[in-house]
């Protein structure tokens, strides 16, 4: 995986259920050259929640954001519907 890379966004919808989630990995450098990941997550169509972690190597980044996509995919098992990737703006 290389680093940076264009935002993941995936959501996971089930109406009948009420469940209207959203989620979003993007990768950048900050001033200092190390790489940073931001996660955001919440209700779709709401404020949301964001966290940023710093790594200094690109392997770890890249070990992170597939153990936070690893994660996404056992959605099923934990909130009963799977996360899709999101519909593209037209």
């Amino acid at each position: 995986m290389m680093l940076p890379f264009d935002p993941i966004e995936l959501v996971a919808v089930d109406p009948a259920r009420n469940i209207h989630r959203r989620w979003r990995v993007s990768a950048g450098r900050d001033l200092f050259g190390c790489i940073v990941i931001r996660t955001e997550w919440g209700r779709v169509g709401a404020g949301g929640r964001s966290l940023l972690r710093s790594f200094g190597d690109e392997g770890e980044a890249a070990a992170y954001v597939r153990t936070l996509l690893r994660r996404r995919a056992g959605a099923v098992r934990r909130i009963g519907t799977p996360y899709r990737p999101a519909a593209l703006p037209l």
